[in-house]
């Protein structure tokens, strides 16, 4: 067997797309261009690609950039102060804290000082609540892509066995939430997990996304098995050892070019998003 390739790419360019159109009406008819805010504390090089990549996408879409860099050495006081700001800041309509920070940061509080209408990248627990309850909200953007990556290549979500190999508060809990709520049976499971790779062979998703590099192997997956690997380690590699997957799966998400796209894209059509909200909200328009 050799495996789909499930390409993020192409629909993402597609969401995208859709997004700059939205994002040019706003402008068209009441002014207002969506604007996302960049958070990122430190200088590591990994994060200030990933914000400038994110930022090079937003201008493809029509979106405004604004970019807060602030150093290694500050308090999560003074983090959550400007993320407070932002979230005042009526020409701001989405916020992007960069992740991981500086070790002496509570990420926690800050996430949690990133006003709820403007959490496009789903980080806060109200956005992880509407997920869990299926309310109005929005998606973290990593698990949200996935779920718009297995609808876009017709994965039968209905009754299928998924294990999500990751308990990360932004992508490992959300993807679980959003699979259940397609009527998955789901199984958390992570490094820890005893006879993991015999629970990952019962499995007809598989979503993996713990963070180490070639963590999950071929033999460990049923013949057949749909498998989206969420990672991303040093050299482009993922969590998946590919080449073991690619023979066992029937689809498989490609590192780089599968998941990170779909991410992007979710990000920017929720800016969108939160940008129309707040048109509506000072128009009175539904």
């Amino acid at each position: 067997m050799s495996a789909e390739l499930m390409i993020g790419t192409d629909l993402a360019a597609e969401m995208v797309a859709k997004a700059a159109e939205r994002a040019s009406a706003l402008q068209e008819q009441y002014g207002v261009q969506p604007c996302l805010a960049t958070v990122l504390v430190g200088d590591d090089p990994a994060s200030a690609t990933y914000v400038r990549m994110k930022q090079n996408r937003s201008k493809k879409a029509g979106i405004a950039s604004r970019s807060v860099v602030l150093p290694d050495s500050t308090t999560t006081e003074e983090l959550v102060a400007e993320i407070t700001k932002l979230s005042q800041d009526p020409a701001v309509h989405g916020i992007l804290l960069q992740h991981p920070v500086p070790p002496q940061i509570d990420e926690r509080a800050a996430f949690e000082a990133i006003d709820p209408a403007k959490d496009v990248d789903g980080v806060t627990m109200r956005s992880f609540a509407a997920m869990a309850f299926g309310d109005p909200g929005f998606r973290s953007a990593t698990p949200g892509g996935i779920m718009r990556l297995l609808a876009a290549y017709d994965v039968p979500l209905e009754g299928a066995h998924a294990v999500v190999i990751g308990r990360s508060p932004i992508l490992g809990k959300p993807a679980g939430m959003l699979l259940l709520a397609s009527n998955a049976t789901v199984t958390y499971a992570h490094s820890r997990t005893r006879d993991l790779p015999e629970l990952v062979r019962t499995a007809d998703v598989v979503i993996a996304a713990v963070g180490k590099a070639n963590f999950v192997r071929g033999d460990w997956l049923k013949p057949g098995a749909v498998v989206v690997d969420a990672g991303y380690n040093e050299g482009n590699v993922g969590d998946v050892h590919f080449a073991e997957a690619s023979e066992v799966a029937s689809l498989i998400t490609p590192v780089p070019g599968g998941v990170g796209p779909m991410t992007i894209a979710l990000l920017l059509e929720q800016t969108v998003d939160a940008a129309e909200t707040a048109v509506h909200s000072l128009t009175g328009l539904a």
